[in-house]
């Protein structure tokens, strides 16, 4: 029982972090190269091959690769450390 609300809230957290990054994907102010990479983790997060830890995991290794980058808009910056939050969450 514990499990499966476990994973319901998992998956909340990570429908909430798709929902962010589908706006900085579409933002047409971010520089190309962030999109791409919150377009990446997108894809990431909804691979269902691996577990929601594996996913978030993944997820959370390539926003932090784009989160170095100097030309990165303060504001989404901010939602990605966001979305970071969230999914850095997740455990098996």
């Amino acid at each position: 029982m514990v499990r499966k609300k476990k994973a319901a809230e998992y998956e909340v957290k990570m429908q909430q972090a798709l929902m962010v990054l589908n706006g900085v994907s579409e933002d047409s102010t971010t520089p190309r190269n962030i999109r791409r990479a919150a377009k990446e983790a997108i894809e990431v997060l909804g691979n269902t091959g691996f577990t929601p830890a594996v996913r978030s995991s993944n997820a959370v290794s390539r926003l932090d690769e784009i989160l170095q980058d100097p030309n990165m808009p303060p504001y989404t910056r901010v939602k990605l450390w966001n979305v970071m939050s969230l999914v850095e969450a997740i455990r098996d």
